[in-house]
């Protein structure tokens, strides 16, 4: 028997063979039945590049704008839940206050479609190192790090306020916050080819600001490189 860590309801886990094999039998269901009922899955009718849900298939209007501004540059994501009053709950009692064992959260609903991609680099989008010192763990790391080799190449500015405390054109017109952590990059011998695919993890995406900063920090050095994105909410 597991315990939900959202309802701290005690239920009785479904794990496939398949799953076992992946996680080397240490994976631990963390959702029961009728706390994941709540997370909304996209719509089959979606933004071809962004994933945002839409009421007849094309370009969403938040993609238009960055087509503006990169003309045809744009950045794939690819993304699972809605964003709804589930979803804003759990984010705020993760990041806001800091409860580090809703990773497991996280993770469960994003384990089975990251199984199914394959890329050279999986890249976190870090916290600033304000967020890292007040929570004392980086939310988007603790998500991602059981499920794909990450490697952490990019670093936030200091004091780079959080998207959430602001509104939509104050995310747009957020000046560049990442740079490309050069010992880091040393220290492990990385080297990026233009054949490499890289993909961007994050746990929300609202307006895209983040994750274009982010792709743009690292195509100053790979210009070349495939980038994409992927968060588990949109």
């Amino acid at each position: 028997m597991r315990e939900c860590l959202l309802c701290g309801q005690l239920f009785l886990p479904e794990l496939n063979l398949a799953e076992l094999f992946v996680f080397k039998g240490k994976r631990k269901e963390n959702l029961c039945p009728h706390c994941w009922a709540k997370f909304e899955k996209l719509s089959a009718i979606r933004c071809m590049v962004c994933s945002k849900n839409l009421s007849e298939a094309g370009i969403c209007q938040d993609c238009k704008i960055w087509q503006k501004q990169y003309d045809q540059q744009l950045l794939h994501h690819h993304s699972l839940y809605r964003y709804n009053q589930e979803f804003h709950d759990l984010m705020v009692q993760y990041k806001r206050y800091g409860d580090y064992m809703l990773y497991g959260v996280l993770r469960e609903l994003c384990s089975k479609q990251l199984m199914k991609i394959d890329y050279d680099f999986y890249i976190p989008i870090p916290s600033s190192p304000e967020h890292l010192k007040k929570r004392g763990f980086d939310t988007i790391t603790a998500i991602y790090q059981e499920l794909v080799p990450l490697t952490p190449l990019l670093k936030k500015l200091s004091g780079s306020s959080a998207q959430g405390e602001k509104n939509k054109a104050e995310r747009l017109n957020t000046p560049q916050m990442f740079y490309v952590d050069t010992t880091y990059r040393n220290q492990h011998h990385i080297e990026i080819h233009k054949n490499n695919k890289i993909l961007l993890l994050d746990d929300i995406y609202t307006t895209g600001r983040t994750l274009y900063h982010a792709r743009d920090s690292l195509l100053l050095e790979n210009p070349n490189v495939t980038i994409e994105s992927f968060s588990i909410c949109r």
